[in-house]
């Protein structure tokens, strides 16, 4: 069992337990890659929320420095945000955008198979309909967001170190 530092129940994690839970997302993501259990995209992630938030096991809102200043992305991240903890998704936020798109297929470059630019500001994982996800790395994550919410950190951030 984990026991909380003074530093966590202060909302300060040490950098080893968060390069830890930056790993097991990744893993996370890898693995629900295969299976088909990535939504990616604001408004495909919108429309999956709308149909069937009970399959959703994770919404990932990532961001770069220039997005911060987008006005239109930040009330969809309000949006997203406020029917995941209607809903009890947990959530974190992703400050690396690129290294998203190169966890997910689409390269250093975020391109789609197409050439087309993926929307990697909401990527949802959700769970495969034919079984339970039991996933070490997916527990971490989700018992990481637990223990953030208890300290009023209702949407932790998440460094996703390069390669």
């Amino acid at each position: 069992m984990y026991t909380m530092t003074f530093e966590e129940l202060n909302g300060e994690y040490p950098q080893e337990r968060m390069d830890s839970v930056a790993k097991a997302l990744e893993e996370v993501l890898a693995s629900a890659l295969p299976q088909g259990c990535i939504t990616v995209g604001v408004y495909e992630a919108a429309k999956s929320l709308n149909v069937d938030p009970d399959n959703v096991v994770l919404c990932i809102l990532a961001t770069d420095d220039e997005d911060v200043k987008d006005v239109a992305l930040q009330i969809h991240f309000t949006l997203i945000q406020a029917f995941c903890c209607e809903n009890d998704i947990n959530i974190l936020r992703v400050n690396n955008t690129r290294r998203l798109a190169e966890i997910l297929g689409g390269g250093a470059a975020g391109k789609q198979s197409g050439g087309e630019p993926m929307d990697l500001h909401c990527v949802l994982v959700t769970n495969p309909h034919s079984t339970l996800w039991k996933d070490p790395a997916l527990s971490k994550v989700n018992r990481f967001c637990r223990e953030s919410r208890c300290m009023d950190q209702w949407v932790p951030i998440i460094n996703l170190p390069e390669r």
